[in-house]
């Protein structure tokens, strides 16, 4: 029988700046691990630390832009109607420095977890 998901969770996101993050599918909201999906609402000037996570993130961006900086230091501009996939092992920090911020849809294999996200300390 198919699962429905009257409601997200909202969850407590990391960064300089509040960041709501509403899950539909994932550990907290539907006790699903192999996946999740959120909706992503971040505010101008937001950043978050970087990151280190055991999983892949598909991302699109339905408004503003995202920024998704690499270890590297480049920095790979995500704009509304584009995505972006960041393969788990790599170092990845979000950002969101533009006038509107930005909202976005983040899928995360496995689903997203406080202890594969391995942020940066600080």
């Amino acid at each position: 029988m198919p699962t429905h998901i009257p409601k997200p969770t909202t969850i407590e996101a990391a960064g300089n700046k509040p960041k709501l993050i509403r899950e539909y599918i994932g550990r907290v909201n539907s006790g699903t691990e192999a996946l999740s999906v959120a909706r992503m609402e971040s505010p101008s000037g937001w950043v978050e630390p970087g990151q280190r996570p055991e999983f892949n993130e598909y991302t699109v961006v339905l408004k503003g832009a995202l920024h998704v900086e690499s270890e590297d230091g480049s920095v790979i501009v995500v704009r509304a109607g584009e995505a972006i996939i960041t393969h788990g092992g790599e170092w990845v920090r979000y950002s969101t420095p533009g006038a509107e911020g930005a909202e976005y849809v983040a899928v995360c294999l496995p689903a997203f977890s406080p202890g594969t996200v391995h942020r940066d300390a600080g």
